[in-house]
């Protein structure tokens, strides 16, 4: 019975311990929640604008001598970019993008088109790295607290591979896999791709009443102005990704570690139940011991 409580006992020094550990990570990704939150509210104006500014472009027919605009005749090799976080303790989120590139390299793979891989976060590196998979280029240690300049490096990067023809190793699109951040409870893995960029073109619909668009005028050229602006679109639809996929992370993060600490408090409960059961029948054990040694020496005549 001794042996029963101390090994009782030590498995709730163990729970207590990892329960501080849940809580302190749970207060550490409420924290970061409010600063992600505010970020991601930040950059969707930019986001906004620059859709609605490159929607511009395209009314005046300058999308169709850009290469960023137009869709490959050879799509045998595709960019997929998959977004996940460079720690854990945040439930589903690494395994639900995993799975989801998976699922994308899958369909991929079942129309003729070789998926290539390019890795944010450490969990992903350490995935493919474990699997022995094959990637084209990696980024780790950003995930917490993304920055523009990562975004401007992964744009330019992806930019680059689009622009090469596939026989000389580049890509006919590219694919991102990441989590958007929907509320506190609630984190979506989306898959959206952003090249070759398709923008709707802006029309009146037939309202004669409607005033014409206004003219514009471009420095140095309208060309320079449209590449520029498009991988300038690139990045912005990056680093907008980044920022999501940085508050769904921070919000799953406390979402499991809250019900971790839950668990644990509740096992803690349990534990200390069996360890009173235990205890108690260890003390009637006991006292049932004791009561029967001083029984047998006040009538030693009836022991033989």
């Amino acid at each position: 019975m001794g042996a029963e409580l101390r090994a009782i006992r030590a498995r709730i020094r163990s729970v207590t311990s990892t329960a501080k550990i849940t809580r302190a990570q749970e207060l550490i990704a409420s924290s970061r929640i409010p600063e992600a939150r505010r970020r991601l509210e930040a950059a969707r104006p930019y986001a906004k604008e620059i859709t609605g500014v490159a929607s511009i472009l395209v009314s005046h027919g300058l999308h169709m001598n850009h290469a960023l605009l137009n869709r490959r005749p050879d799509t045998s090799r595709v960019a997929v970019l998959v977004l996940t976080s460079d720690r854990g303790f945040c439930g589903a989120f690494n395994g639900n993008a995993l799975r989801q590139g998976d699922a994308l390299a899958a369909y991929l793979r079942e129309r003729d088109r070789e998926p290539v891989f390019y890795l944010y976060g450490r969990r992903a590196a350490d995935f493919y790295r474990f699997r022995r998979r094959s990637t084209e280029r990696e980024w780790t240690g950003l995930s917490a607290r993304p920055t523009y300049e990562a975004a401007a490096e992964i744009g330019q990067t992806l930019v680059e591979a689009f622009d090469r023809p596939t026989r000389e190793g580049g890509v006919g699109e590219v694919h991102v896999v990441f989590t958007e951040f929907v509320s506190m409870l609630t984190q979506r893995t989306r898959v959206h791709r952003i090249l070759p960029i398709e923008v709707e073109e802006r029309e009146a619909e037939g309202d004669e009443d409607l005033p014409p668009p206004p003219p514009y005028t471009f420095e140095p050229s309208a060309a320079v102005v449209l590449d520029l602006l498009l991988r300038q679109y690139v990045r912005g639809r990056i680093w907008h990704m980044l920022l999501e996929s940085s508050a769904a992370e921070h919000a799953a993060r406390r979402q499991a570690m809250t019900s971790a600490t839950d668990n644990a408090r509740e096992l803690l409960a349990l534990l200390t139940r069996r360890a009173n059961s235990a205890r108690q029948a260890e003390i009637t054990t006991e006292l049932t011991e004791i009561t029967g040694g001083a029984e047998a020496l006040a009538h030693p005549e009836g022991i033989r």
